[in-house]
């Protein structure tokens, strides 16, 4: 293998929607031989961001560690979510907040509103809520006109909108709620990434505490809400149409589609496919949902 030859595996990675076991060895040895040749800790937080999808929180860790040695200040952030979570077995607020506020130094706002939430909940520092609000407010206008779906709109407007809830200022939640829904399932279309997903479940969950849930009109997101309780639920791609049977057995939900069961709505959303397409991908294709 030479340097042209792995940059050219590790990037036709990106454009495989199913890639096989074959195809993720090669990607891993690719980027593991342009770790040790160039010894470039872009690389390092690349295999680490991979692994962290993946969810082999340990491997993630070992390459985050190995770029954070080379003082690459994208990598802090990265470890500050390994230890702010416990993913590895073990949370460590203290390293959690040192990480956190390097990054959040360095000008990175993921990094900053994270510390603002140690601040909320006393994690490591004394808890200080003013001061949690005072960060969210000071982060929103630096996310209010974004220029890429990497930048952290939902995260910051979900939780400006609890802010603003509290203040029972319920147009300017929900306004914000709407719009971080359209700009995650945007993100969400490009890379379904576990956390994102969570943040969609969750700022729906909210949503709907704030306005009714119409019944007549909602579109595929807005499923979170009806995926919890028995129901049939039908929509149409193109001219085709495609049937979601929610059943429920000794208190216990099962999500039927395309021949296929998921045990939650967390697990529908994660793999439901219309042939080797993800729902999630094509969610601006899917149209006239009504529920039984």
């Amino acid at each position: 293998m030479t340097i042209i030859e792995a940059k050219r595996i590790k990037d036709a990675f990106y454009g495989k929607s199913a890639p096989t076991e074959e195809d993720i060895f090669l990607f891993t040895e690719a980027l593991n031989y342009l770790i040790e040749e160039t010894k470039n800790p872009h690389y390092m937080l690349e295999l680490g961001g991979y692994y962290y999808g993946e969810r082999k929180f340990d491997l993630a860790l070992k390459y985050y560690e190995l770029a954070a040695e080379y003082k690459l200040e994208e990598s802090y952030d990265c470890l500050g979510y390994i230890w702010y979570y416990g993913r590895t077995g073990k949370k460590d607020y203290e390293k959690a907040f040192k990480y956190f506020s390097l990054s959040a130094e360095a000008g990175n706002i993921q990094a900053a509103y994270k510390v603002a939430d140690m601040y909320k909940n006393g994690y490591y520092v004394e808890k200080d809520y003013e001061k949690y609000k005072q960060i969210i407010e000071e982060l929103y206008p630096k996310v209010e006109r974004p220029r890429h779906l990497g930048e952290p709109l939902p995260e910051i407007f979900t939780r400006l909108a609890r802010i603003r809830t509290e203040e029972g200022k319920i147009e300017d939640a929900v306004d914000l709620y709407l719009r971080a829904k359209d700009f995650q399932a945007q993100r969400i279309s490009y890379n379904d990434f576990f956390g994102d997903l969570n943040i969609m479940m969750w700022l729906i969950d909210d949503l709907y505490k704030l306005i009714e849930f119409d019944r007549e009109v909602f579109d595929f997101y807005d499923m979170y809400v009806l995926l919890t309780s028995p129901c049939e639920i039908t929509f149409k791609r193109g001219n085709k149409k495609y049937n979601i049977s929610v059943t429920s057995e000794n208190d216990e939900l099962a999500i039927g589609f395309c021949g296929k069961w998921y045990r939650s709505r967390e697990d529908f959303f994660a793999k439901a496919v219309i042939g080797n397409q993800k729902l999630t991908a094509i969610y601006d294709e899917l149209s006239e949902f009504e529920v039984k």
